[in-house]
């Protein structure tokens, strides 16, 4: 599947069939997106920054749950429907998921691009609360922590990540500093 405008809908699409059905999830993934939309004129592949969007968190999926790690779980249904290994790895890294797959003992067989659309996503992912309204990293990571108490996986494993979570939302926001300024 070539990253197109098409590419964007079929997600949309995708993402709207697995997670409709956790209103929650689906309302985040909403926000995400249009977070993504915002910043994807500064990345050099828009349509695959939304549509990564879109998908990052389908793992979620009751029916899609193998690990129990929704990157994991997300990136494995997308590379089953014959999707880009570039997508599958945009999922499977998204919001230095690398950290808590070592907490939880797993590995993720695609490759952590590093680069600025993957900034991208983590930033519309961080930037967006799990109703999908506008929110920044800091007061993300903190909600995160709250939520799931300090013991728990997915607090230790945010924690850990935050550093890297901020410095990629600076490298985002000074990319959209940039083209305010173009």
């Amino acid at each position: 599947m070539s990253a197109t405008a098409d590419l964007r809908n079929w997600a949309a699409a995708t993402a709207r069939a697995q997670l409709e059905s956790l209103p929650r999830r689906w309302e985040h993934t909403q926000g995400v997106a249009r977070r993504a939309e915002r910043v994807s004129p500064a990345v050099d592949e828009p349509d695959l920054l939304v549509a990564a969007a879109w998908l990052h968190d389908v793992g979620y999926a009751p029916h899609l749950v193998r690990t129990g790690f929704h990157p994991i779980d997300g990136a494995e249904f997308l590379a089953e429907q014959g999707v880009a290994e570039r997508l599958c790895a945009l999922v499977a890294h998204h919001s230095c998921a690398c950290v808590e797959a070592r907490n939880r003992g797993l590995s993720i067989r695609w490759t952590d691009e590093r680069t600025a659309l993957r900034d991208a996503l983590w930033w519309a992912d961080m930037t967006t609360t799990p109703t999908g309204e506008i929110t920044d990293v800091c007061e993300r990571i903190e909600e995160v922590l709250e939520r799931y108490g300090a013991e728990h996986v997915v607090a230790r494993s945010v924690a850990e990540a935050s550093e890297e979570l901020l410095a990629a939302a600076r490298r985002t926001e000074r990319l959209l500093a940039d083209e305010v300024h173009v």
